[in-house]
């Protein structure tokens, strides 16, 4: 089985989803299925065909994140020594060439990413064009306007 990527604190918050979806929304989810078989014909009882929906979804979110869980490689990047290249899980302050605007990001698993905290997927094409790279390194990245410059200002482990 192969492993995947995450930081500890990805991890964190898949844990805290999970204990969420496992004690408050699946309880909820069959409250309101009881409640919708109590009104009686279920045959056209659209409270109890949402809330079976919504079980559904739940059921498989489930899944989905004991899944991740199992098969994640959890990395602390805090104790990475990885000789200020950029690898999975580093803080990396960059700078485009071409506009000369400053950015940081963080290199994180699929399920973490989220540009606007400055967290990028360690498959998305930015960290491809980072990883194996340290400071005052120029990476190429090839977006949908054209490639893009950006010199690596700074790597830390955070």
């Amino acid at each position: 089985m192969n492993k995947t990527p995450l930081t500890v604190h990805g991890a964190e918050l898949l844990r805290t989803e999970l204990h969420r979806l496992k004690t408050v929304e699946r309880p909820n989810v069959i409250a309101a299925i009881a409640e919708a078989r109590s009104h009686g014909d279920l045959s056209e009882n659209a409270e109890y065909d949402a809330a079976k929906d919504r079980q559904g979804f739940i059921e498989g979110r489930i899944a989905d994140v004991e899944g991740k869980l199992s098969s994640a490689q959890i990395i602390d990047p805090a104790l990475l020594d990885a000789d200020g290249r950029c690898v999975f899980g580093a803080t990396v302050d960059l700078e485009d060439l071409e506009s000369a605007r400053r950015v940081i990001y963080q290199i994180v698993g699929e399920d973490e990413a989220d540009l606007k905290a400055g967290k990028i997927s360690v498959s998305s094409p930015i960290a491809r064009a980072l990883i194996g790279k340290s400071s005052g390194d120029v990476a190429e990245v090839q977006a949908p306007g054209g490639v893009r410059e950006y010199e690596i200002i700074d790597v830390r482990y955070i």
